[in-house]
């Protein structure tokens, strides 16, 4: 239920808090007052849209909150958890509209997207009136309506669970379907490519030692001549450097045995004569394996030439060329299993698609059945609201499938008593709510009904007939005392109190009959000091009330008639 709404800067309104309760709350005022300025700012809190010119004169930004109980609504659990929001028993609502930056949305004080408001504004207020927030204006939502009047929620939900399989499984066919198509298409490319990958068989390692190679062939001569001048040098020339350290080390082992500080140099020349004589050990060795063959320059220029058109097929080096090995080998590999699991799953939906179309049929029997006995009862509640002419039919259709706009491939077509059936999330039927306000005229849709009187009171009868069963524990009604009065009046004050027994009523009117019924009364004024009219709300007293009521009967000036008739009509009430 909505417990509070606060209003700064929006319209006439400077600052406006109200606490709101359970059962039925009227709100009266002059016309002009405001009262409806109020249900517009209600408005914002249900996701309804707004533009900067509602901020009020003089300021740069309007604030609209409220504050709704939500304590066992699991439509507004659903979406909190959807996007990411924890659940509460309170949710508070805010909107700013600003005329410098684009306006904000709140949830508890999280900042989201309006679009997500407006969802949970489905599941908080049905607002009746000129606003966008009439669900049963919307044909989408009949079904649901009829199916909460025959408590059908347990048959619809296992309906729905089956077709979320079912729809999940056809989900995850086409994706490895098409998945199996483009592996098709690209079997044999990816067989060639991994063919010529193996037939050259690269290794991570041996572009490098290529390289270096390479490198050593083409100045094979120029190194071969050098090894053996720098081998000479060392060790097998005359006068080599390892004959000159062995010298060195001869004359400083005689000065050590006549200074012992020279010891440490016989030391030096000992290593030093070891790493000469290593250094010459290595050219040597490598001057005996060098290969001068021409052919095996050819070889591995040749070798490179492969690596190096494979790098620029695939991806610019070996490395990557390996990856693509990989996930061309893996995709063939998993190939060969996609048409066993495409069979698992089309026996899974056939057994989905038979399980859909039993509770589907289930569903649409049951429906039928309570069509015929929602009719009755609405058009008695019609007749007690004063439209003793309007007849109410309820219109259900299956979702038939004609063979030119039909898929073969569709999931949802289903052949059902020799015709095809398309399957939504509701089954195979689309109800809708048919009216006729006059005797003579056809039904006509229920949001192609013009009077917002009519329009108002037909939401009361259905929605006293459904309330028990009613999703939205708020609902508001903005004119549902244009064009009547006298009896009607009253019939449509006692529809209303009878109906604020069961969820949360708010409604704003002009007629003696309905604000005497009212559980709470609040009163709408416009002040006005010369400068700026404000408009603001107060909650009245028990006398007050009897005064409110009073001058809904006589007029401006309340007269001792006027009030003994007020307090007359409230105790009838």
């Amino acid at each position: 239920m909505l417990t509070s709404l606060t209003i700064q800067n929006y319209a006439l309104i400077e600052e406006l808090s109200v606490e709101f309760t359970d059962g039925l709350t009227i709100l009266t005022g002059e016309t002009g007052a405001g009262k409806s300025i109020i249900i517009d700012a209600l408005g914002l809190l249900l996701g309804e849209r707004s533009t900067p010119s509602v901020v009020r004169t003089g300021t740069t930004k309007a604030v609209v909150e409220g504050t709704f109980s939500v304590r066992g609504n699991r439509g507004v659990a659903g979406i909190l958890r959807e996007h990411g929001l924890e659940p509460a028993e309170v949710l508070l609502i805010r909107r700013e509209i600003s005329t410098k930056s684009p306006g904000r949305s709140f949830l508890n004080d999280s900042p989201v997207p309006l679009g997500v408001i407006s969802s949970i504004g489905d599941f908080l207020v049905d607002l009746h009136g000129q606003h966008e927030h009439q669900s049963l204006l919307r044909p989408s939502t009949h079904i649901e309506f009829l199916d909460a009047f025959g408590s059908l929620n347990g048959d619809r939900a296992l309906y729905q669970e089956a077709f979320t399989t079912l729809r999940t499984l056809v989900q995850r066919y086409d994706t490895l379907r098409d998945r199996a198509r483009g592996l098709k298409e690209k079997e044999d490319l990816y067989k060639f490519q991994l063919r010529e990958i193996d037939d050259v068989h690269p290794d991570p390692d041996e572009e490098e030692q290529l390289l270096t190679e390479i490198r050593i062939l083409d100045n094979a001569e120029k190194v071969f001549s050098t090894a053996q001048e720098l081998s000479a040098l060392l060790y097998d020339g005359d006068r080599s450097m390892f004959d000159l350290f062995s010298t060195v080390n001869e004359k400083l082992q005689l000065l050590a045995t006549v200074d012992q500080r020279f010891a440490e140099g016989v030391s030096e020349t000992e290593s030093a004569k070891a790493v000469v004589e290593e250094l010459a050990r290595f050219l040597r060795d490598y001057v005996s394996r060098m290969d001068f063959s021409p052919g095996r320059v050819d070889e591995v220029r040749e070798r490179l030439g492969r690596l190096s058109l494979l790098k620029k097929k695939f991806g610019g080096s070996v490395e990557s060329v390996l990856e693509h090995r990989a996930r061309i080998s893996e995709a063939l590999r998993s190939s060969t299993n996609v048409d066993e699991e495409l069979m698992r799953l089309e026996g899974e939906i056939d057994d989905s698609r038979s399980k859909s179309v039993i509770l589907a049929e289930r569903l649409s029997k049951k429906r039928s059945s309570i069509a015929r006995k929602i009719e009755p009862e609405v058009m008695h509640a019609l007749e007690s609201l004063g439209m003793p002419n309007v007849s109410f039919s309820v219109s259900i259709k299956l979702h038939e499938v004609s063979e030119e706009n039909s898929k073969a491939a569709d999931p949802g077509i289903v052949l059902w008593n020799d015709k095809k059936m398309l399957l939504t999330e509701n089954g195979f039927d689309q109800a809708e709510f048919l009216v006729s306000a006059n005797v003579g005229e056809e039904p006509r849709p229920l949001a192609r009904i013009a009077s917002g009187g009519e329009i108002s009171r037909i939401m009361l009868a259905l929605k006293s007939v459904i309330a028990r069963h009613y999703r939205v524990p708020v609902v508001v009604f903005d004119e549902i005392d244009s064009g009547v009065s006298g009896r009607i009046a009253q019939a449509v004050g006692n529809s209303l109190k009878k109906l604020a027994g069961t969820i949360q009523v708010i409604v704003i009117t002009h007629l003696p009959q309905i604000a005497g019924l009212a559980d709470t009364h609040f009163g709408v004024y416009k002040n006005d000091d010369g400068n700026r009219t404000t408009t603001f709300l107060k909650k009245l007293s028990a006398e007050e009330c009897v005064e409110e009521v009073a001058r809904l009967l006589s007029g401006e000036k309340i007269t001792e008639a006027g009030l003994k008739g007020a307090r007359e009509l409230m105790r009838k009430s």
